[in-house]
């Protein structure tokens, strides 16, 4: 069985842009690595106009980061995973998480084409930017 991946984004706060956040399987990624307080990437810097969300898996590995604490992810470390295409299968693999009595998250594995539609629906949904 697939584990399934929805991305959210939440509207800027006073001190932050529109971020993203990620739910597999129901819970929130970010929250449960780097606890509450933590927060997304920029969609901005993940999901940029005009070009290819970051969030796209090729066959190439690439790390990506996910979320960092309150502190931020200078301070403390960043959540970052390597994320790879396999045939029909997205994994997101080799966590990296910020120095806390959390553990990383279990190595995950999406459907190619459901994890292909919700990047897509992320990159075209940009009604946060009205929000800048």
């Amino acid at each position: 069985m697939f584990d399934h991946l929805e991305i959210r984004v939440l509207l800027p706060g006073p001190r932050f842009a529109a971020q993203l956040r990620f739910w597999v399987n129901g819970e929130d990624l970010i929250e449960g690595a780097v606890y509450e307080g933590g927060r997304g990437p920029f969609a901005a810097d993940v999901l940029p106009a005009g070009r290819p969300s970051l969030l796209r898996a090729t066959s190439e590995a690439r790390r990506l980061e996910l979320g960092e604490p309150e502190c931020t992810g200078g301070c403390c470390g960043f959540l970052s995973v390597v994320v790879q295409r396999f045939g029909d299968i997205v994994q997101w693999s080799g966590w990296e998480v910020p120095p806390a009595p959390a553990s990383p998250p279990p190595e995950f594995h999406f459907d190619a084409s459901q994890y292909d539609v919700e990047v897509a629906r992320a990159e075209a949904g940009r009604w946060w930017q009205a929000h800048m």
